[in-house]
């Protein structure tokens, strides 16, 4: 399948799921806008005309901002969001410091805030447009002695806001939904740690983003699905197993 008229954005697009996804749009025939705070530094792929790499926080408005200006002055309109720009910062609750609460809620609620503003009001210009979000399964499951309750909340606000805006723009052409990953193998968790990590889930294993990558293609092909939480994580949001 392509979708050679087609853009998409990804945010936190640098490494790990971003980058997979990048790579997965521009097999498909897309034009991408990936940011992260030194994408261009790290030029993790190939030049080509289809991509444009935008440094910067994205916590930022004006990061939000060039971010989709480029894509509407250089590719004609927006067609998918990927809001994947995140950060993990687990510890119990009363030792997360302000410094902690403000890095995630830069990283993940204005990242996701801004950047979404100005795309949907081209996508409601287009009359369609897909956005996907990515949550974290431990929303749905916290583990018993892995506290990350400041995290979950800022993840699960994403979750929140999914269902909202799948109501507010249903008739607009607009679908929105998100993927809830369990523990991936990314740059986020070290090789040392992947064996005890296998745990973490009652298939036994980690996750390869490239399972990522399927839901959020999924997603965004689903024209009859939005307002979904789209677990990826080996069961582990079913329950104690």
């Amino acid at each position: 399948m392509t979708n050679s008229q087609k853009t998409a954005i990804v945010t936190g697009g640098s490494q790990g799921i971003g980058a997979g996804l990048v790579e997965a749009f521009l097999k498909r025939g897309y034009s991408v806008v990936a940011n992260s705070r030194n994408i261009t530094k790290a030029n993790p792929f190939p030049a080509s005309a289809n991509v444009a790499l935008i440094d910067g926080d994205i916590g930022d408005p004006k990061t939000a901002a060039k971010i989709v200006d480029t894509a509407i002055s250089r590719f004609g309109g927006i067609d998918v969001l990927i809001n994947n720009a995140g950060i993990f910062i687990p510890k119990p609750f009363t030792e997360y410091t302000t410094k902690d609460f403000n890095a995630l809620v830069s990283t993940i609620l204005a990242g996701f805030l801004y950047v979404s503003q100005l795309s949907v009001k081209q996508m409601r210009k287009q009359k369609s447009g897909s956005i996907v979000n990515i949550s974290a399964a431990v929303v749905d499951q916290p583990v018993a002695g892995a506290p990350a309750a400041v995290q979950i909340m800022a993840k699960g606000s994403l979750n929140a806001v999914t269902r909202a805006l799948a109501i507010e723009y249903a008739k607009e052409g607009i679908r929105v939904n998100a993927v809830a990953p369990g523990v991936i193998k990314t740059p986020m968790h070290p090789p040392e740690t992947y064996e005890s990590l296998k745990g973490s889930n009652p298939v036994g294993r980690l996750g390869e983003i490239s399972e990522i990558v399927d839901a959020v293609l999924f997603l965004t092909d689903a024209k009859f699905t939005t307002g979904e939480i789209l677990h990826v994580d080996g069961g582990a949001h079913a329950g104690k197993w």
